[in-house]
């Protein structure tokens, strides 16, 4: 029988926690460290941290301590934040030390915006002689896996559409919900120059770009076309109150162009009312392939039906992306990796 993997889980909100648990539960892995941020979680079990049996590995806020349990790979699940690049120094730091790092908070292709940003990663990984894999289900699967092999279907291909509708209601952290959402704030400002359709314009570029050179495809520009759509009414969600005319549902758009039309449209929607008539009975995810053949492909998520269950589908599906990278990444050389895609459509050929 192979050695387990040693593994390190940084962060324990919704997304880690279910990683945390999923490391704990394989023979293949060896949880040896954990990361917190919160002050009572410190000093903690591990084990008790997931709602396990006891693991003698304690939580702690020191990185030196975390970097000197030596991990093969930190599975880092912070919250995304602003500004995009606000978890690049821990990211550095853990590859420099020779951690290989899979973090679900961006970084899926920091080739998107330009030499300078992935230099800056390919230089620590070269230094740690470390990997960098930023993964998760959007970005990360719906787009760059499921969309992208799919295109190897197209004789032609004209145009691909991605929508994601999520229900934001069950969102349970009101900072989460309220500040990098913007959830409950002033719809005026949430204009296009403003730190979220910043933060949201630099992690779904990223899907984009890697999208688009897959396919041989070089776009003219990158055309935003956001809506905010204000409640109609007040609202209790689970991370709080949300009063009507305040920001209820943001629908953040993207176009690729090429040639003066749309080739890529990725849209993003959030919503605290789901059951608003542009809303209601939509699908998860819908990707709509224009060409020969014309293609429409549905995904939902379907809600676990176990008896006190707190982890649900969304956390599920953002963290299964990540567990299941850990034995390639390990294997990897050094860099930052990037999944395979086998035959997408090319533009080129």
């Amino acid at each position: 029988m192979s050695t387990p993997i040693r593994v390190a889980q940084w962060a324990t909100g919704a997304v880690g926690k279910t990683i945390l648990r999923g490391i704990i539960d394989r023979s293949d892995l060896e949880l040896v460290g954990l990361y917190v941020y919160g002050d009572r979680k410190v000093g903690k079990d591990a084990g008790e941290i997931a709602r396990r049996e006891t693991t003698g590995v304690i939580a702690t806020r020191d990185l030196d301590e975390l970097i000197a349990t030596r991990p093969q790979v930190v599975m880092h699940a912070p919250r995304l934040q602003v500004p995009y690049e606000k978890h690049d120094e821990d990211l550095l730091t853990l590859l420099r030390a020779g951690i290989n790092v899979i973090t679900t908070a961006g970084q899926h292709f920091p080739r998107a915006h330009g030499s300078q940003r992935e230099r800056l990663f390919l230089d620590a990984c070269e230094e740690g002689n470390s990997t960098l894999f930023g993964v998760g289900v959007s970005p990360g699967i719906i787009g760059e896996r499921l969309a992208l092999g799919l295109t190897g279907a197209s004789v032609t291909l004209d145009s691909i559409t991605i929508d994601e509708v999520l229900d934001a209601r069950s969102m349970p952290d009101p900072d989460f919900a309220f500040t990098v959402m913007g959830m409950g704030s002033d719809p005026a400002q949430l204009d296009g120059s403003g730190p979220l359709p910043t933060l949201y314009a630099a992690l779904y570029l990223e899907t984009i770009a890697f999208m688009c050179e897959q396919m041989g495809v070089t776009y003219d520009e990158i055309r935003p076309d956001h809506v905010v759509v204000p409640a109609s009414r007040d609202l209790e969600v689970a991370a709080g109150h949300i009063a009507a005319g305040t920001v209820g549902s943001t629908e953040w758009r993207w176009h690729a162009i090429v040639d003066g039309k749309p080739f890529l449209t990725l849209a993003i929607i959030w919503t605290m009312e789901p059951d608003r008539e542009e809303y209601a009975g939509r699908d998860h995810w819908t990707i709509h392939f224009k060409g020969k053949p014309e293609m429409v492909v549905t995904l939902n998520l379907v809600e676990p039906d176990e008896p006190g269950s707190r982890t649900t589908a969304g956390q599920f599906v953002t963290a299964g992306p990540a567990l299941r990278a850990i034995e390639a990444v390990v294997d990897a050389p050094a860099g930052i990796f990037e999944p395979p895609v086998f035959a997408p459509f090319r533009m080129d050929r």
